[in-house]
């Protein structure tokens, strides 16, 4: 039983095969994450209790955000690299943990034999389709400049009228992860996230919902979302989506 979800495992009659050299079981989303130092809270993809489900972690040893938000090309090696060892692991979609690593989607789908979903803005061309047709999805980057038209077209944002972007890169506490510090205070974190989401709303209310680009950004989507009312889409959303699909279970009830 190669692929599936052994409801009664006891009671499946057919020899359970693993493939050689896959070490653990269990764990159908693969992470590859970089290399960076801050605290990854509650919330955050690279926080494996952010999860109701097991995931598998690779860190690309090395790696640093300036490499990534210029779309390094060196990276690519390190991406399918790590991403084929999470798929003879077991993982059956490989997820990458921070927005920006869509300057590497096209090609990492494309090495490996499992689905690749490398940045939450992959969920852009769905939720803008779930909108008016003069709403507009609000981009919440790490760092503006390096959202370029490239990027957002590696994931099939190609209409730049359909999105309106604002980057965290300026507020104080968001540096402490920029500069990877070692810390930073989240509750002034979040009050700072939740202002800079006030302000963009406000100033282009043809938003009809929120993307968060960045894996460091869930832990406050709540926050978020209960200032300005929208929707508010982001990594978790993309992960939970993605393990429903790779894992589905029956379904108990009654007709």
């Amino acid at each position: 039983m190669a692929y599936g979800f052994m409801n009664e495992p006891e009671k499946v009659n057919v020899q359970t095969q693993m493939l050689q050299g896959q070490a653990i079981a269990g764990s159908a989303i693969g992470i590859v994450v970089l290399d960076l130092w801050y605290p990854y809270m509650p919330g955050n993809v690279a926080n494996a209790s952010t999860f109701n489900f097991p995931v598998t972690y690779k860190v690309l040893k090395g790696s640093t955000g300036p490499q990534i938000t210029s779309a390094d090309p060196g990276l690519l090696d390190m991406i399918v690299e790590e991403g084929k060892e999470l798929e003879r692991q077991g993982a059956r979609a490989l997820i990458g943990a921070c927005g920006y690593f869509a300057n590497y989607q096209k090609d990492a789908a494309a090495a490996l034999d499992i689905p690749v979903f490398l940045s939450s803005i992959l969920q852009v061309p769905v939720i803008r389709r779930g909108l008016k047709p003069n709403q507009k999805v609000g981009i919440i980057c790490a760092v503006a400049p390096a959202l370029t038209p490239k990027l957002l077209s590696q994931c099939g944002v190609d209409n730049l009228s359909e999105v309106v972007i604002a980057g965290a890169q300026d507020l104080s506490e968001f540096r402490n992860i920029i500069d990877c510090t070692g810390h930073f205070d989240s509750y002034k974190l979040e009050q700072q996230l939740v202002g800079l989401a006030k302000e963009f709303v406000t100033k282009n209310p043809d938003i009809g919902a929120i993307l968060l680009e960045c894996s460091d950004m869930p832990p406050y989507a709540w926050a978020i979302q209960n200032a300005i009312k929208l929707p508010v889409f982001d990594f978790i959303t993309l992960i939970n989506w993605v393990q429903n699909a790779v894992v589905r279970r029956p379904f108990a009830g009654f007709v």
